[in-house]
């Protein structure tokens, strides 16, 4: 479960952090229990990561949505023009 202070990170703060822990478990010199930690939290950074960048992309899809939409009524208005 993501907590309270997970779900404040920022993108860009969460990225570093999980950067940072792969860096670490990837030197490696940890204890089974350290690296398990770690492991934990790097899933639970890349959840809220996951999370931002689904949130974008919904963004996204909603203004080009909308941008199609508009560019569909001014085809038609523009054809019902050209058909007067």
């Amino acid at each position: 479960m993501t907590s309270k202070a997970d779900e404040a990170l920022g993108y860009e703060q969460a990225r570093d952090e999980l950067i940072e822990v792969v860096r670490r478990l990837e030197a490696g010199g940890t204890t089974l229990e350290e690296s398990l930690a770690l492991w934990e939290r790097g899933e639970e950074l890349a959840k809220v990561c996951r999370r931002w960048l689904e949130g974008a992309r919904a963004r996204l899809d909603a203004a080009l949505a909308q941008e199609d939409e508009a560019d569909a009524e001014t085809k038609g208005r523009e054809a019902a023009a050209d058909g007067e």
